[in-house]
Parts: C-alpha cells; structure tokens; sequence
C-alpha cells in the first residue's frame, strides 16, 4: 500500500504530461483544425443531440453492458458520464452466449426535459429508458414491443402533442412509420411502411421548417452513403436525396449518425461594445458525425461540416462535382470548439475521450441505470454482472475479480473491458495473483473476435506466466513472485499487437507472439481484465492495483 500515491501520480502524469504537448494523429489538432476520425474509438451507429450548450451521444453496444451516455462542449472531446442500463431481465442474459446480440443502434432524443433513448435487440423487442439528466439516474428499461427482428428506432415529438416512431427491420428495410402514446412507452399502430430501398436503416427523424426528414443510411456499413427523406406528411410520400457518399475519398460507407445544429453567438464587431441586455443575434451552424468501419478498431466517429440548401441539407464537400457531399478528413475554422468558453479550445490531446484509465479507489460514483457504482463508465461486462464477483473493498484501492467457472476466456463472466482508442496505446496493470486457487487464471485481455490473453494462473500450487490465444493456453514460465505487471501495445494501423510483462514495473520483456485482431459481432477491439477458473467451482480471487490506458498515436 505505501507506494500506491506514488504510482497515482504516474499515472496523472501518463495522461497529462508529455502527451499534451503534441496532437494526436486525430481529433483536435490544437490549431483551429481536426482531422477525422475526431473519436477514434468503437461508436457504432451514433446518434447525437445538442441540449443547451451541451452534445450528448449514444451508440450501439451490442453484448457489452451498459450502453454508454457521452457529453461534449464541442463535438470534438467526449466525456463518458453514464450508463443507461447494467443487465438485461431477459432470459439466458445471465450466461455469456449472447455475442452480437444486445443493443444495436439507439436514437438519443430530449423531449419535456427529459433525455429518452430508444433501441432494439434483435431477438427480444424495442426497448426505451429516459432520464432527467444525462448523467442518470436512468428509469428501468421499459420493453415498448416485445418482437423479433426489428432494429434501428426514433422518436418524434411533433408540434400539435402527437407522437411517432420510425424503425426498420432485421437485415435492413423498409422503413415504417408508427403512431406513438405521448409518453413513448406503447405504440398505438402496427405501422405504415413509407420507404423501401437498398439496404435502408438507421432511422433518424427530424423536423424543420414544416417539413419530415427521414435521416437513413443505405447500401450497407462498410459500402453504403448517407440518403434523406423529406415530405410535409409524416406518413409521406417522400422525396428522396443522397447528401454524403465515399466518392473519390478512402472514407469507406460514410453514413449512419446524427444532424445536429450548433447555434454559435455572434461577436461584436470591432470597435462596438455589446449591450449585455440585448445580446446579439445568434448564427446556426450544423454538422453531422457519421461512422466508418475500420479493421480493427470498429466503427469510428467522422465529423463533417452540414449546410441546408433548397431545404435539403448537404454533407462534407462536392469534391467530385456530381452533387453529392463527400467526406473530409480534416477540417478548419470555424469550428465547433469555437463556439463555447475558451477553456475547452487547447485541452490535452488525452482528453478526446474520458475516462479511461482507473485507479480503483471508487471515489467517484456513476450511475449505471438506476444504480450507482464505484467502477468508472468507460468499463462494461459481456454479461449480466455478477455483483457478488467484483469488489473494490476486498482490498482497499484494488479491484477484486472472484474466479467463475469456465471453459476459456471467451466463455468466462469475469470479463470487464472498454473500447480501444486511438491508432497506437498502451494499456497496463498491476496484477496481485497471490489469491488464485489451483485452476484459476486472471490477467489482460485484448479481444474482437479472438480471445486473447496474458496473465497468470495456478496449477499444482504453484503460479505460472501464460498466454491464452482462443482457448488455447500456454505455460510461458513460472513466476518468480505473487506481483507481475501486464501490459498490451496496441497498433491498429499494423494489426499488430503484442503483450509484454514486467516484475518491476520498469522493464518490459515481450511474451508470446505478436497477433492480429479483427473486429467480431459487430464490435471492434477491445482490451480489459479477466478472471475465470477451469475448476468446477467458484475458484479464489484476482486483485488488480490499477489501469492505466495513454494513447499515443
């Protein structure tokens, strides 16, 4: 315990230090220009919505609970504030089988002061949450329709009080229109279909100037382009445009995400003085954060430039001169961070997405639903919690894992993780495996659709260093004491990556063999502590110290 302090400040000093010296090969360039992807991280199917001066964000999460509320001052760094949910009350969410499955692409709206999120899971129905701030605490997820097959939900509050919702179907397509109770717990119609086309999803609703815009991608995830949708009825017919499309660009399927509005006040000009009692007029500016499917990361966040013209709004730039915006991959003044106080114009470059690393001392509660908890947002299970199987009190500043029994990493429930960011990091921890019984295995992972592992485990007594590659273990060598620090380099754009473990703390050796990732149901990689035992019961415990994530690239 004397030297946690210590390795507390190290840790500060990871993330704050040298790093903020020099932008990242993304985001925030710290000059009045970003380059795309301005969130480098697994935030699939975005949806995004500016409340006062504020952006918050959602995204799909699949399997991994619960899915996260993002906040920003400029669309450029994001804070993870909450989690909407932390387990299903569905059946067969208690076992680890449920891969690929879980929340896909949620709608983010606020309505009568109150945040709602929509979403479908592809085998049990629509479910919604809301919450009066975004932080939480959010309301029990409430299943709207229990139904097989439908995915990709939004509401719409209209301006005479009525209510609907737009969703598409399983594999895409059509869309349809149902009427909604103003609460937006109960569907009051089976639906109107207003749209059929190529691969159409990721419905997004908006209304503007008396006219309906239905926001869909089309085409696919890795291949498709941005439509919209535009009539004066609800129900339709709608005209139809494609605003944003790959083009000439390497940006590949740029679309699925959000139309936000950014309303920037205006400036005096030179030589005035403002009158504090009739501030000036306000400019709107929009933007819109679409996706791209990159190997291994996931789906990572792009921010493009919107403009409205002849009441359809355009995406990016015309580079190409067919009509049809395509993606930029950097942008300059005026920018979104601009807009609010100049404190958030020049943050570190670590503060593009927090948090990430933790030191286990729980001192700052979150809300995960309608419950607080001491671990931090950034960190999800692929299962229902075991709440019995976790501690930060067993020992004081530590994370305690128990062993549950399991075949293999894949398959363990001690498995707590979040989404890799940037294209190079280093994720590290300190690992106390004195604790292990005979069958017990506990360390760090990183995972997409492999399952790959470095850590330590317990046979006959004694504790041993191996690595674990798809269910495959093996014994590297035995330990030489109870403490082993483990550490991940990850390299997205080599599709590298390599473990590495020190008994200091100081000098890393690396184990193993550099190994691929690749992304799998429907997330991209991801790195986090595990531990499971291979005995046929509940096995000892595994405690971790810290964890410290810094991005580098």
């Amino acid at each position: 315990m004397p030297m946690k302090p210590l390795i507390t400040l190290l840790l500060a000093a990871c993330c704050t230090g040298a790093a903020a010296q020099s932008p990242l090969d993304w985001g925030d360039q710290l000059n009045g220009t970003y380059k795309n992807p301005v969130l480098n991280a697994d935030y699939s199917d975005p949806d995004v919505i500016r409340v006062g001066d504020r952006y918050y964000m959602v995204a799909s999460d699949f399997h991994f609970l619960g899915m996260q509320m993002l906040e920003s001052a400029d669309l450029l760094h994001w804070r993870i504030v909450s989690q909407l949910y932390d387990r299903f009350e569905l059946p067969g969410w208690d076992a680890n089988g449920h891969y690929g499955g879980g929340s896909w692409a949620p709608a983010l709206r606020h309505h009568d002061g109150r945040f709602y999120v929509y979403f479908c899971t592809p085998d049990e129905g629509l479910f919604m949450t809301s919450a009066a701030k975004a932080e939480g605490p959010w309301e029990p997820l409430h299943c709207v329709k229990a139904v097989e097959k439908w995915e990709d939900p939004c509401p719409l509050w209209d301006d005479d009080g009525q209510a609907y919702l737009g969703r598409s179907r399983h594999r895409a397509g059509p869309i349809i229109v149902h009427r909604m109770s103003g609460d937006g717990r109960q569907l009051l119609d089976d639906g109107v279909t207003v749209y059929t086309g190529p691969v159409a999803e990721g419905t997004k609703f908006l209304k503007r100037h008396g006219h309906y815009y239905l926001i869909i991608p089309e085409g696919g995830v890795g291949q498709g382009w941005q439509t919209v949708l535009r009539s004066r009825s609800v129900y339709g017919p709608y005209e139809k445009r494609v605003v944003l499309e790959q083009g000439s660009t390497a940006v590949n399927g740029p679309h699925q995400g959000a139309l936000v509005d950014v309303i920037t006040p205006r400036t005096p000009a030179a030589g005035t003085v403002a009158d504090s009692a009739a501030p000036l007029p306000a400019d709107t500016t929009w933007w819109f954060l679409h996706f791209q499917e990159t190997h291994p990361c996931g789906r990572v966040v792009h921010l493009q430039p919107a403009r409205w013209k002849d009441g359809w709004p355009l995406m990016g730039a015309d580079i190409d001169g067919n009509g049809i915006g395509e993606p930029l991959m950097v942008w300059q003044n005026p920018l979104p961070s601009t807009v609010y106080p100049p404190s958030t114009l020049h943050p570190s470059p670590s503060t593009l997405l927090t948090p990430l690393s933790d030191d286990f001392r729980g001192d700052s509660l979150c809300w995960v639903g309608h419950r607080q908890r001491a671990l931090g947002p950034q960190w999800q299970w692929n299962h229902n919690p075991v709440d019995s199987a976790w501690s930060l009190s067993v020992r004081r500043g530590w994370l305690s894992l128990l062993a549950l029994p399991a075949a293999s990493l894949k398959e363990g429930r001690g498995q707590l993780s979040q989404k890799t960011v940037g294209y190079q990091s280093l994720a590290t921890t300190r690992l106390d495996a004195s604790q292990l019984s005979d069958g017990d295995h506990a360390g760090l992972l990183c995972t997409g659709r492999a399952f790959m592992a470095v850590g330590v485990c317990r046979e006959q007594g004694r504790l041993h260093l191996y690595t674990e590659a798809d269910g495959q273990r093996t014994i590297v060598a035995p330990c030489k004491g109870r403490t082993v620090w483990l550490r991940a380099d990850i390299d997205s754009r080599s599709n590298s990556h390599r473990f590495l473990v020190s008994t200091d703390g100081r000098q890393y050796t690396p184990v193993g063999q550099p190994f691929p990732l690749t992304m799998g149901y429907w997330k991209g990689s991801r790195v986090g502590l595990y531990c499971y035992t291979t005995a046929h019961r509940t096995g000892g415990k595994a405690l971790f110290d810290w964890f410290n994530y810094e991005i580098l690239k």
